[in-house]
């Protein structure tokens, strides 16, 4: 119950953090109501997947890797009510960059420490395309709305799974994998600030790139199962 207690205050000050990371850009640069909106439903939706997560994977406490993992969630909701409330490109690329960094990090951290663990990589990876699908949005805005099947691929790849369990297999290691899903941040993050020569071309060849490694996935899964 003592433990049960802390997890509750530990997942409440996380909220407040997003919130209050939202208090110091509208202070700074100013969120309007729609960005505040979608700023604060992050950090419930945040709240709420944690609390389900560590108590399916039967976690009573949160990593040092997993609190990394939680301040990029915490500057990908910023992102996102900067996003909705039409911000300029300078504070978007410098919190992507900022989020990019915590993403190298929180798995450095996790190995050089011994605390590898399912629930902190699955926390890595659902704040990673979280990430990704608020700056495919945000690039979208100057490419169109291709730029957006980025960031909905993983979520196509998870609801394609419902309806074919082949796709629900457990994938190998992949660095090709890990490197193409780098590559997608790094490129819209780039293409995000406006002074990069032929971003479009960039982002699609990160597209090109991101169909690939799911295909590859998809095929590997459907001959597995085969």
């Amino acid at each position: 119950m003592i433990e049960l207690h802390r997890n509750t205050a530990e997942h409440l000050t996380w909220a407040a953090v997003q919130v209050g990371a939202l208090g110091a850009v509208a202070a700074t640069t100013g969120l309007g109501p729609a960005g505040w909106g979608a700023g604060i439903g992050c950090a419930i939706v945040t709240l709420v997947l944690l609390r389900r997560s560590m108590r399916r994977h039967d976690r009573t406490s949160l990593g040092h890797a997993d609190r990394i993992t939680l301040v990029r969630a915490a500057l990908t909701a910023v992102i996102a009510a900067l996003v909705v409330d039409g911000a300029g490109p300078a504070i978007i690329v410098t919190l992507g960059v900022l989020a990019l960094i915590s993403d190298f990090l929180d798995g450095r951290l996790a190995r050089r420490t011994g605390t590898v663990s399912v629930f902190g990589a699955r926390l890595d990876m659902e704040v990673d395309a979280f990430l990704i699908l608020v700056l495919s949005a945000h690039v979208a805005v100057a490419f169109g709305v291709w730029v957006l099947s980025i960031g909905v691929m993983r979520y196509l790849f998870v609801a394609a799974s419902w309806v074919l369990p082949r796709l629900r297999g457990e994938l190998p290691p992949s660095f090709a994998r890990k490197t193409v899903a780098a590559v997608q941040g790094i490129v819209l993050v780039a293409a995000s600030s406006g002074i990069v020569p032929h971003a479009g071309v960039l982002v699609a060849c990160a597209l090109l790139a991101l169909v690939w490694s799911f295909g590859r996935d998809v095929l590997w899964l459907s001959r597995s199962r085969t």
